[in-house]
């Protein structure tokens, strides 16, 4: 489990490319500190589980269905990657919830200056953005940032100063492609709300009027 609070920016060192996966090796420094084979490290938003160390970077397998559904697989060597170390259970919570687990990916709409911030536009499909709501959280390549506006097939982000300094996604470009991972709570809530119809069917639907009153609502 992670906090979307980026630690540090790495390094793309090398990559071996299999048929459908991937080795990454990443250069770093924070994030190695008290890092074990095994360990997990959340790596532009995707959790990724530590294969072997160096003393200034790490290696991990990146699987086939990570690949297709992040932006890892775009990667090169010398890119630069945001990276958080798994959360301690005594560690403060600074962001949100974030598994490390992509629901998919959005692309940069456009990006302006307002005073300090930067606010970005991110183009995503509506089956992510059914799980956002204004002010609530959302993790773009790793970070936990507030959503400021939800709209069917976009959303927005506004980035502090910090984050700019700290993360990679104010190096973003119109056109560049983000992870995505929506709030974990928003899922479980889906998830919930799909009860089961009463036929031979497996298909489900939402609550709706006529459910809350056959339940006595």
């Amino acid at each position: 489990m992670f906090t979307g609070i980026v630690e540090e920016v790495g390094t793309v060192r090398h990559i071996v490319r299999g048929t459908r996966s991937c080795a990454l090796t990443i250069a770093a420094r924070t994030v190695l500190e008290g890092t074990r084979v095994g360990d997990s490290i959340n790596t532009n938003g995707v959790c990724l589980t530590v294969t072997s160390l160096e003393r200034d970077a790490f290696t991990a397998d990146v699987m086939p269905q990570t690949l297709s559904k992040s932006n890892l697989s775009a990667l090169s060597s010398g890119d630069p990657v945001d990276l958080e170390r798994a959360m301690p259970a005594d560690g403060r919570f600074g962001g949100h919830l974030v598994t490390g687990h992509i629901d998919g990916t959005g692309t940069v709409a456009s990006r302006r200056e307002d005073d300090n911030a930067i606010r970005m536009r991110i183009h995503t499909s509506p089956a992510l953005t059914r799980l956002m709501v204004d002010q609530g959280s959302v993790a773009v390549d790793g970070i936990s940032l507030t959503l400021t506006r939800v709209e069917d097939a976009a959303f927005e982000v506004s980035l502090i100063p910090h984050t700019a300094q700290r993360t990679i996604l104010v190096g973003k470009r119109v056109g560049d492609t983000v992870n995505i991972e929506c709030d974990l709570v928003g899922k479980y809530v889906q998830r919930l709300l799909k009860v089961p119809r009463e036929s031979s069917s497996r298909e489900e639907g939402g609550i709706t009027m006529a459910f809350l009153e056959k339940h006595g609502f």
